[in-house]
């Protein structure tokens, strides 16, 4: 009986440890792309110059391609997806940290 607690406990805590690294995630990927200029052209909800990220995250939804298209978007810049104001490449940021303000963005509903 007592050795069946001590598991339910530990699982218990390392399910509690992955819900903070999904939050730390998350916080370090907004930390990103606030670092990085992101968020003065996109709100998370609002359109600014570009797209909010929900309404990113909502197109995205169901496509299975985004995040590598996404992250190819962001080093290269683009235009006429969600307008004619194109957004800027940015060469600068480093591909893995696009890497998790894409799967930030695209995880957000």
């Amino acid at each position: 009986m007592m050795m069946k607690l001590m598991m339910i406990a530990a699982s218990a805590a390392l399910l509690l440890s992955g819900v903070a690294s999904a939050d730390d995630d998350k916080d370090e990927a907004k930390a990103l792309a606030q670092k990085n200029a992101c968020m003065s052209c996109h709100g998370v909800d609002k359109k600014i110059v570009g797209p909010a990220y929900k309404e990113v995250a909502k197109k995205y939804a169901d496509d299975k391609t985004a995040q590598a298209r996404l992250v190819a978007k962001v080093k290269a810049g683009g235009k006429g997806v969600w307008g004619e104001i194109p957004m800027p490449p940015n060469p600068q940021v480093k591909t893995e940290d696009v890497q998790k303000i894409v799967a930030w963005v695209l995880s957000l509903k």
